[in-house]
């Protein structure tokens, strides 16, 4: 008999009358599982925020620098054991036996980079055990501790990857993650009031998902989850009795009986794109380029080289998020004369829009229905990348949602009624 994982978020949880809400829940599923069930729980709704604030005026800056690594997460994971004993007290009301863990007590071990740590193991110290007994345990989400004892956080989303890593080590039959939406869609209802909740969706399909701009789940939970075959379902927390509630489960591909050619249309604003033009054309100029934005920590996305009008002369181009254009910019702006470049332009009016499905690997015509379609409404395309699994495509801005409409109708999504 494995256990149930449940998790809930800052939204679920954000005041006293949502944390009843949730014990509610949480005693209802003890009752159906006799495996037992542990839950993890985000801070409440803009707790972590409010602690950043208060570490970053402490460090006098609004960066947190070296010196305050290890306590900036000392003082940012305390909203996650707030609301952690806020629930064990909830559920002991109720007549349940349950018991707040932090990442320390667990113990959940991870590497020493602070703000944005890595889980290498958890150890257990009893935890298993006491789910064994009946015992429900709640899990303050997003810690974790280093080999010598001092806090860590898993960056933003954390608590996601800390359920599915509580599931993996518990074998858990299942990680329920709760949220303000009834489920993975195909594509954002707030643009496409027609998308419709899926009801399977492949690891594959909703890591390119989330990773392409879907925030439904953090894009490690669904990396750790497919790495260690835990199924995760995502439903919501604000379902009233009665509702239907079954929700989207991220499962393995051999699991989808019936598997869509696209599977979901989406889409990401915070992109720039960063044109090189007049690169000196010789080997090695990527390689240097890169390893550059590489020792700055910026991530870059889509990249494509072609010939430049002068001899021996390229245009380089490659995306990174807005947010890290700037330092972009700065980095091949000093080592101008050492690359070797004309000029370097950086356009943050930019969207990336993609198409994702398993089967567009057995599937033909995809690329080409995607660029009909947004050729028919006028749209340009800047960029393309494509995977087994996806086809993106860097466009203006202002197309973002004609764009995501287009595709969402084109690859027959939109739901009848």
């Amino acid at each position: 008999m494995s256990p149930i994982v449940m998790k809930f978020g800052g939204t679920s949880v954000a005041d006293l009358d949502r944390i009843n809400h949730v014990a509610d829940m949480v005693a209802a599923q003890a009752k159906e599982s006799p495996g037992g069930v542990a839950v993890i729980v985000s801070a409440m709704a803009g707790e972590t925020n409010r602690l950043v604030g208060l570490a970053n005026g402490a460090a006098g800056s609004d960066l947190v620098g070296e010196a305050f690594d290890d306590e900036y997460d000392v003082i940012v994971s305390s909203g996650e054991q707030v609301t952690s004993g806020l629930l064990a007290l909830a559920l002991r009301r109720r007549g349940m036996k349950a018991r707040s863990w932090l990442g320390w007590q667990m113990p959940m071990l991870t590497n020493q980079v602070h703000g944005k740590a890595r889980i290498e193991d958890i150890e257990g110290n009893g935890f298993p055990e006491a789910i064994a007994t009946g015992e429900i345990a709640v899990v303050a989400g997003f810690q974790g501790r280093t080999e010598d004892g001092r806090i860590t956080t898993l960056g933003r989303g954390g608590s996601d990857t800390s359920a599915v890593a509580v599931a993996a080590a518990l074998k858990a039959e299942r990680c329920d993650i709760y949220t303000d939406v009834d489920g993975v869609y195909t594509t954002d209802p707030r643009i496409v009031s027609k998308a419709r909740r899926i009801d399977r969706i492949s690891y594959e399909e909703m890591l390119e998902m989330a990773s392409l701009g879907a925030k439904v789940l953090q894009t490690r939970s669904v990396e750790l989850a497919m790495n260690h075959g835990v199924p995760i379902r995502v439903l919501s927390s604000m379902a009233e009795p009665g509702q239907d509630n079954s929700g989207t489960l991220v499962c393995d591909e051999d699991e989808i009986m019936e598997k869509q050619v696209v599977s979901g249309i989406a889409y990401s604003r915070d992109e720039a794109k960063v044109s090189l033009l007049g690169v000196s054309n010789h080997p090695g100029i990527a390689a240097d380029i890169f390893a550059r934005l590489a020792r700055s920590n910026i991530n870059v996305d889509m990249i494509v080289q072609a010939d430049s009008r002068g001899p021996e002369l390229a245009n380089m181009v490659f995306t990174c998020t807005e947010r890290d254009s700037d330092l972009a910019l700065s980095v091949l702006s000093e080592a101008k004369d050492q690359i070797g470049y004309d000029r370097i332009i950086v356009d943050k009016n930019v969207a990336k829009v993609s198409v994702v499905g398993v089967g567009m690997r057995s599937h033909t015509g995809v690329a080409e229905a995607m660029f009909d379609a947004l050729s028919s409404k006028g749209i340009n395309i800047q960029v393309i990348s494509t995977s087994e699994i996806k086809i993106s495509v860097l466009i203006d801005a202002s197309y973002t949602e004609l764009a995501v409409r287009a595709l969402h109708s084109a690859y027959g999504l939109d739901a009848v009624g």
